[in-house]
């Protein structure tokens, strides 16, 4: 009884597993891992429409592009340069002059007798002074002249000459006396003292005057040009008034 009992249990219990067989799915091994490994994803976008055709071929030419052209908005004007002007030579300095003897009282003629200088009258041991700064170019301190003497070069007597930095030779004779230190190569400055008027040379006997010559430069015992080439006339009434007149040569060949 016992047998046939246990034996019945046996068959019920295998006709079940043999019916849940039927109805439960099988799983693979492989399956089982990807359920139990593999998270389910649920779609949630909409799904998108694709072309339904894809091109196969694709366009290999490249257009050449346009040259790219620049328009301005506005004219610019060129920033205008700096005039440059052209460098001008320095202006040579300005001689001054001054009047060759200091004394207001002093007169001259408006002529000379056979060529062209001055004849200053003024008193005796007046200042006789440098027209124009320059340098000594000669000096006479001995009165060689004899009365009736034909001998041009002791005319003068006593006498100073320079040579002024405008280039010109101005010329004083019939002097009392020249100052000490007055010599060929000194040099000299408008105003200073050359030495004092007399009536040395064949100024004995007149009216006591200062001869005043004005010349070109030559050689220091060139006595017929450093007497006188120019009319002082002009030259003296200028310098008298305080003007800064400069010779010009000019010459009046008598």
């Amino acid at each position: 009884m016992a047998r046939f009992i246990l034996l019945l249990y046996l068959l019920l219990f295998s006709a079940c597993g043999y019916l849940e067989r039927q109805t439960t799915p099988q799983i693979t091994t492989s399956e089982a891992l990807i359920s139990t490994n593999t998270p389910t994803i649920l779609a949630t976008h909409t799904q998108t429409d694709l072309p339904s055709e894809i091109p196969t071929t694709v366009s290999t030419s490249i257009s050449t592009p346009k040259p790219l052209t620049v328009t301005p908005s506005s004219t610019i004007n060129p920033t205008p340069t700096a005039t440059v002007e052209p460098t001008r030579e320095a202006t040579p300095e300005a001689f001054v002059y001054v009047f060759p003897v200091k004394n207001d009282s002093c007169r001259y003629p408006s002529s000379h007798h056979d060529y062209p200088a001055a004849d200053i009258f003024c008193p005796i041991g007046t200042e006789f002074v440098a027209v124009t700064s320059g340098i000594v170019d000669f000096v006479s301190k001995e009165d060689l002249y004899a009365q009736g003497s034909r001998e041009p070069t002791h005319r003068g007597g006593l006498s100073v000459a320079i040579i002024g930095d405008d280039g010109i030779r101005y010329y004083g004779s019939h002097l009392l006396q020249v100052t000490e230190g007055i010599e060929p190569g000194t040099r000299v400055q408008a105003g200073q003292i050359l030495g004092l008027t007399g009536d040395t040379g064949n100024a004995k006997g007149t009216d006591p005057h200062l001869h005043f010559g004005i010349s070109r430069p030559t050689t220091p015992e060139d006595w017929q040009i450093r007497r006188g080439e120019v009319w002082p006339q002009e030259y003296l009434a200028a310098w008298k008034d305080g003007q800064h007149m400069t010779p010009v040569l000019e010459l009046d060949v008598h």
